[in-house]
């Protein structure tokens, strides 16, 4: 019998003791990570679907699991075999999971869902929706996976790590009393940070709890007078403890989170309800004050030392970009391309960024995408899809790396031979989108949602579009994915400020065919004050030729060409000295400026 659907019979099982009429298990941990450490991949476990979003749903009689646009075609795949339905999120006709469980689950029945992992306005939104569904509750002090899963990975124990001042350009004892400050300002007497990302940025700590993401499992509470740090003891060498007496942080057990939670003595706790879990959430005796953590948007904005550190890193990233496409060239368009394969591609460019100082890991698992594959928009090749190279169509290479002094996020699309028109056309298309956003001027607290049209309005007219964001903020040596600011249709009403960094990564997709996306770093630095306000602009952090192969000519603005030109000739200065003379030479061609007279057409 197929592994999974032995889990759900296994599943099946535990639910008819206790009487449950379905199980929810979403993505995330007890930190609401979009990564998560393998102890609580529960959602892959029991349906074998393992992209970062998405949430599997067994009953009785049927299984169903909803995921978004970036991994329809992955998630077809993978659950072939399965009693698992796909639900794709968005789509006309898609139900949503109350709706589902109403039709499904009898009136008056009983839902599980494990309330450690799961968001405290999660679960009390399936509550209200359920609710609405015939009576149906909830319940959430139970976690079946520790029934079922026999082999179920331990919590980490890796080390945690000093991330050094001169990197994060303020100590953690800085921060926290920036924090206790904005806590103050919304009336709080303390909190308690439940994101891992958050409790590494104001610590000034690091860690390899999470596959690509340099955090490790914690919580932290702050009061008015005291700071503690909830945490395996085994993770933290003596060198750390000392450090984190010196900025007054004590130390306690990742297990005692409820107790200091019972202990707390303050009058109020400010609870993100988006990133407390549940179970803490109702352990909470005091008055709760929910509202948004100050700490997502505090790191958000760089400061001077990290600005000079992502422009650093974004430096040797692209050394290293040049180097791999300047390997690359030398087999497109010839019959020796099929030599390589996506992994091989992914493993040379890995390689290449290894050579280079502060590097650390890969920020993600590389997207090397060929043809057809690249219209899966978060593809990652594996000994069974793997696929050589030919000298015709175009690769989606989207990939990045933490270096200690910042995090790097790019995406190229590289034509391998001769192109069709219609991967011409979406990729000028394409290449238009990403332009505009980056010629995009906007007053200082705009949101996101109001600059993502300029992406997409030339593929509109084309009855063409993605579904998926348009940007996402990027981490200083943190998580790629950094929020709440994006670029995305839905309304996102975080403003944005001068100082923080976002992608430009927009894409077209043909199923079956090919994909198209292209993707620098931005930062968000002045513009210019008037009597309507200040004003902002784009500063591409990301040094990397952009592929002109493709491009055809005439779809392209005068201001479009320009911006290219322009961006070339920065790369080409700000790369070649670090260059030998044959990359030097390769990357003046790459960066040769285009204009009327230009052979594209």
């Amino acid at each position: 019998m197929n592994d999974v659907n032995q889990r759900i019979e296994n599943l099946r099982e535990v639910m008819r003791r206790e009487h449950l009429a379905a199980f929810i298990f979403p993505s995330t941990d007890p930190h609401q990570g979009e990564y998560v450490p393998d102890h609580w991949k529960g959602r892959e476990f029991i349906s074998g679907f393992n992209g970062s979003a998405g949430t599997a749903v067994v009953t009785m009689t049927s299984a169903a699991l909803w995921t978004d646009s970036r991994y329809f075609i992955a998630a077809e795949e993978q659950l072939k075999g399965t009693e698992f339905r796909l639900m794709r999120l968005k789509m006309e006709g898609t139900p949503t999971i109350p709706e589902w469980l109403g039709r499904t689950c009898g009136a008056g029945s009983e839902v599980g869902i494990d309330g450690w992992c799961s968001s405290a306005n999660a679960v009390k939104d399936l509550i209200v929706e359920l609710r609405k569904e015939g009576g149906i509750t909830v319940r959430t002090n139970m976690d079946p996976l520790k029934l079922i899963w026999s082999d179920r990975p331990v919590i980490p124990e890796n080390p945690v790590e000093i991330f050094p001042v001169e990197y994060a350009g303020e100590s953690a004892h800085e921060k926290i009393g920036r924090i206790r400050q904005a806590l103050r300002e919304r009336h709080a007497d303390g909190m308690l940070m439940a994101a891992l990302d958050d409790i590494a940025w104001t610590l000034n700590l690091r860690g390899t709890d999470v596959h690509c993401n340099p955090v490790f499992v914690a919580y932290l509470l702050i009061s008015s007078k005291d700071v503690t740090l909830y945490v395996n003891q085994k993770k933290l060498t003596p060198e750390v403890m000392a450090y984190l007496k010196t900025e007054g942080v004590m130390v306690d057990s990742y297990e005692n989170v409820t107790k200091g939670l019972n202990d707390y003595f303050e009058y109020n706790i400010l609870l993100d309800p988006d990133e407390v879990n549940y179970a803490l959430y109702k352990t909470v005796v005091r008055e709760r004050v929910e509202e948004e953590s100050p700490v997502k948007r505090m790191k958000t904005v760089k400061n001077e030392t990290e600005i000079v550190g992502f422009r650093n890193a974004m430096l040797r990233d692209g050394i290293a970009m040049v180097k791999f496409l300047k390997w690359l060239s030398a087999y497109v368009g010839k019959p020796e391309i099929g030599q390589l394969t996506e992994i091989t591609i992914d493993q040379r460019l890995k390689a290449f960024r290894a050579e280079q100082p502060l590097y650390r890991d890969i920020s993600f698992d590389t997207i090397a995408g060929y043809g057809p594959h690249g219209a899966i928009v978060h593809y990652e090749a594996t000994p069974e899809t793997d696929v050589p190279l030919q000298p015709k169509g175009m690769l989606l290479l989207d990939s990045g790396a933490q270096y200690l002094d910042g995090t790097t996020d790019i995406t190229r699309t590289i034509a391998l031979g001769p192109l069709s028109d219609e991967e011409k056309r979406a990729y000028t298309l394409v290449l238009k989108g990403h332009i505009q956003i980056e010629l995009c001027k906007f007053p200082s607290g705009a949101s996101g949602t109001q600059i993502d049209i300029l992406a997409r309005k030339d593929m509109w007219r084309e009855g063409l579009n993605y579904l998926h964001g348009t940007g996402h903020g990027v981490g200083t040596y943190l998580n790629v994915h950094e929020g709440p600011h994006q670029f995305r249709m839905e309304w996102k009403p975080a403003p944005l400020v001068a100082g923080m960094t976002i992608t430009d990564e927009p894409g077209i997709y043909l199923e079956g065919k090919f994909g198209v996306r292209i993707e620098n770093t931005l930062l968000m630095i002045p513009y210019k004050e008037t009597a309507f306000g200040k004003f902002l602009q784009f500063e591409s952090l990301t040094l990397c030729p952009i592929d002109k192969t493709p491009i055809v000519r005439s779809m392209l603005l005068p201001e479009e060409i320009d911006w290219l030109n322009a961006y070339h000739q920065h790369v080409f200065d700000t790369l070649s000295p670090h260059l030998d003379a044959d990359e030097t030479v390769w990357l003046r061609e790459a960066c040769a400026p285009i204009d009327s007279t230009s052979p594209l057409s």
